[in-house]
């Protein structure tokens, strides 16, 4: 049996998931982020403990298919601007619509229709969260970040950066405060 959970975007999201499936003594794995796959039956009690824990700790079970497959498409972008070595080579029209088995213009109106923005917003707004973190570790200069992040050159990377943040790379390099927002809050 399959359980999607809002929310679950974090290797500490999944750590916190695992914890409560473990006290209720449920076999599992977990395939992708946001995704649990129960290997017994789970009870109406054990459904409502997991509930009520996830939402202590501001996670959220879905019943409903269109948010579980929004949530789906959070998770695809999420894994793959923030914990893939490289991004993929085809388009992230291409990618989703392969990676969910849905055709993208079905997921992009039903993304806007819940979301309120659009996918390609959501997945800007996450790859400028990467590039701040990059920036951050200071382990790759702007050029290489503009390359590992699949922008046209660093000119394309920079207009979009200051566009999301007000600032440009270099100033927010500057800053001793790096104002970087949590991923489960984009």
């Amino acid at each position: 049996m399959k359980l999607y959970i809002k929310y679950m975007v974090s290797m500490r999201c999944k750590m916190l998931v695992r914890d409560e499936l473990s006290k209720l003594g449920l076999h599992f794995v977990m395939p992708d982020m946001g995704v649990v796959e129960i290997m017994e039956e789970i009870t109406d009690e054990q459904r409502m403990d997991l509930r009520t824990a996830l939402s202590i700790s501001g996670l959220e079970l879905m019943e409903d298919k269109k948010s579980v497959l929004i949530e789906k498409i959070k998770a695809v972008v999420i894994e793959m601007v923030h914990y893939s070595d490289e991004l993929p080579k085809t388009n992230f029209s291409d990618f989703l619509s392969e990676k969910l088995h849905y055709d993208y213009t079905y997921l992009a109106n039903l993304f806007s229709e819940v979301h309120g923005s659009t996918i390609e917003q959501f997945i800007i707004l996450h790859k400028i969260e990467r590039v701040k973190e990059l920036i951050v570790y200071d382990e790759f200069n702007l050029t290489e970040i503009a390359w590992k992040m699949h922008y046209s050159s660093v000119a394309h990377l920079s207009n979009q950066f200051k566009k999301v943040t007000g600032l440009s790379p270099s100033h927010f390099k500057q800053l001793k405060d790096k104002r970087r927002t949590p991923i489960e809050n984009i």
